[in-house]
């Protein structure tokens, strides 16, 4: 469970209106007077180097996620930058989304789709902007567009959906026959006009790539619920016709999930990565190779003491992988892919690398790369050059600034070194309160992200400290680390987090007298665990918690997810489950907490807010509930995290100040 970026909303029920109207005047207030942070969702470079494509736009404030997004082509030799005007029609904006370059360089194939609809059309455009062409309407949705060596565009494609895929969107009305078969995500290749399938009916693709010479796929999938089954996903290689599949690779047991699967240039092999994740998507593991006919899968990094969080095979064959690594994103080279494979680094800084694909967008045979990059207080921009050689293509939010000085500290918790990132205000004076945010997941971490005009910059302006540790179940150390939790929720991560307090209050000057906690997602329901456990805390805000484990194996939508955590399903081994659920340690509670959640959210249902919500009124502690009409696990619309925002705010205010 993992909430990308931490924003909120409001509940159904009287007041809603006035909710409303304020949350959107304030909003539009705000963004008239802040410059917003630009933020570029996905990133490809042509073949040639000559011309970086990107999908991009204006974050609002209190929030992540774009509500207007273009398409721009940039040259690469000087930075000139294109808007491709999209052709969408009676409707105010539409989306555009998967650029893919032809092989040639000489256009540039992208998803449209207007916000709202389960439908995409695919268009093309020439490298100079020109020539803009419909090649497909399609009634569903369409990822991951890619084109093979022979010209030919894959993608995939999920006909007839009835939501978004990922489960982190907002879930399809649960009404009618639910034992009905789902719609299947699979692998498509555009012909004259249609898409021909090269995946079989029963199976739901989540990632693929081309096999060199056009000779078909490999990819992760699994039979049923896309949403529920990425737990159980194998590595499958796929004909590009006929849609035969055959199981290349296995999971070795039930705590390794696969993601990523990258075919070698000669296509002899196929890199991907391996270890317990707890979302799709959420990437951390081992690096594992396999011979592309299928065999024994080897793992090249065994006793590697960092999570590899994206791959990527080079122009000249070798594999690269990019790992999150204590405080550090570090590019590296694994050689040739063979075991045991030992990094060599290219490139690492306390600063995130991001693009929606992963790894960084490569041109070949040149090798340049581009890339978006930003830390806490350096707002995103994007890199072009050689790995580790880059320059700014872009400056679009030159002048934006976190007030914030930040430390990464370190401290021992049970004979672990555990990491987390401390946020003071710039100009802080006296003691100061301190509010602790702890990540989704538990597979994730916190680490370097821009945070613009929102809860983060407005609760350092407001002279708070702010606390993002990385506790056992986190990427960035390896294998034993990120699996430390398992059978142990709220235990020993709890540890960690209560140490790391005590390690920020020994560097700087924290009030231990004034401390808030919050999260969402796997942080939700630390922050509902937290304040079960313990009095430190003052003030708490759980955002799409989760407030008792056994209810909620039967409510959302992903529970594939748990067994491997807690080792059985909750109707086999209850007491594990029991054993972290905050519901069973109420009458512990003395903390004011702020609940909300979204309507439709399948990973973290709104009835496990709403139980915590009902217990903490029983226990006459001070509690407060929104829930978001139509939102899914973290809040799209900016009336939303707008108004969650300024009710976070007053709540710690409230009991902190």
């Amino acid at each position: 469970m993992r909430t990308r970026r931490v924003s909120s909303g409001f509940a159904r029920g009287a007041g809603i209106a006035c909710v409303m109207t304020f949350a959107a005047s304030t909003l539009a207030q705000a963004e008239e007077a802040t410059q917003l942070v630009h933020r570029f969702l996905r990133i490809e470079i042509s073949p040639n180097a000559a011309f970086v494509a990107s999908v991009e736009g204006d974050s609002p404030s209190n929030g992540f996620y774009p509500p207007v997004r273009d398409l721009v082509i940039r040259r690469v030799r000087d930075g000139a930058a294109t808007k491709i005007t999209l052709p969408c029609g009676a409707v105010p904006q539409c989306w555009p989304g998967a650029p893919a370059w032809t092989p040639d360089a000489k256009h540039l194939s992208f998803t449209l789709r207007t916000p709202g609809s389960h439908a995409r059309s695919v268009y093309t455009v020439a490298a100079d902007s020109s020539g803009l062409n419909k090649l497909l309407d399609f009634s569903g949705t369409i990822e991951d567009l890619k084109y093979g060596p022979d010209g030919r565009l894959a993608m995939l494609a999920t006909e007839n959906a009835n939501k978004e895929v990922g489960a982190t969107e907002a879930g399809a009305p649960i009404a009618g026959d639910l034992d009905a078969a789902p719609p299947e995500q699979r692998i498509a290749i555009l012909d004259k006009g249609k898409l021909r399938w090269a995946s079989p009916p029963h199976l739901f693709v989540y990632e693929f790539d081309w096999r060199p010479g056009g000779k078909g796929f490999v990819g992760t999938a699994a039979p049923g619920d896309g949403d529920n089954n990425w737990w159980i996903a194998k590595l499958y290689g796929f004909a590009d016709a006929g849609g035969v599949a055959k199981v290349l690779y296995t999971p070795a047991n039930v705590r390794q999930q696969i993601a990523m699967p990258k075919v070698s240039r000669d296509g002899s092999s196929i890199a991907f990565i391996a270890g317990i994740m707890s979302d799709f998507g959420s990437t951390g593991g081992d690096v594992y190779t396999l011979p592309i006919e299928g065999g024994a899968a080897l793992n090249i990094t065994p006793a590697m003491g960092a999570s590899a969080t994206a791959l990527a095979w080079s122009c000249n064959g070798r594999l690269h992988a990019q790992l999150l690594a204590g405080d550090k994103t570090q590019l590296v080279d694994l050689g040739l892919g063979r075991a045991p494979a030992t990094p060599l680094a290219m490139w690492n800084g306390q600063e995130s690398l991001t693009n929606d694909d992963g790894y960084a967008s490569v041109a070949c045979p040149s090798g340049i790369t581009a890339v978006a990059h930003e830390t806490f207080t350096v707002a995103p921009e994007i890199l072009v050059g050689a790995t580790g050689h880059w320059r700014n293509l872009t400056s679009v939010n030159v002048g934006l600034h976190t007030p914030a000085r930040v430390k990464s500290v370190w401290w021992q918790s049970d004979g672990f070194s555990v990491q987390g990132w401390l946020l003071l205000p710039e100009h802080a004076n006296g003691n100061l309160p301190m509010v602790t945010n702890v990540h989704g997941g538990p597979a994730a971490a916190a680490i370097p992200f821009f945070p613009g005009p929102g809860l983060t910059t407005t609760l350092l302006e407001h002279g708070y400290a702010l606390f993002r540790p990385n506790p056992r179940g986190s990427y960035g150390q390896g294998k034993r680390f990120t699996q430390a939790n398992v059978r142990d929720f709220g235990y020993g991560d709890l540890r960690d987090i209560l140490a790391g307090i005590d390690a920020a209050a020994k560097v700087a000057p924290i009030d231990t007298a004034r401390l808030g906690i919050s999260g969402g997602s796997y942080g939700g329901f630390m922050t509902m665990w937290a304040v079960t456990q313990t009095n430190r805390f003052k003030a708490a805000v759980a955002a799409a918690g989760i407030s008792n484990w056994i209810s909620y194996y039967g409510e959302n939508g992903i529970d594939g997810w748990m067994p491997p955590y807690f080792g059985a399903s909750a109707y086999d081994d209850p007491a594990i489950y029991a054993r972290s659920s905050a519901v069973n340690y109420m009458r512990n509670v003395k903390t004011p907490t702020f609940v909300y959640v979204g309507e439709l959210d399948i990973e973290c249902p709104a009835p496990q807010t709403r139980e915590f919500w009902h217990a903490m009124k029983a226990m006459s502690v001070p509690t407060s509930i929104m829930i978001y009409p139509g939102e899914g696990h973290g809040l799209r619309d900016p009336a939303h995290s707008a108004d969650a925002v300024k009710r976070t705010l007053d709540w710690f205010d409230r009991y902190l100040k």
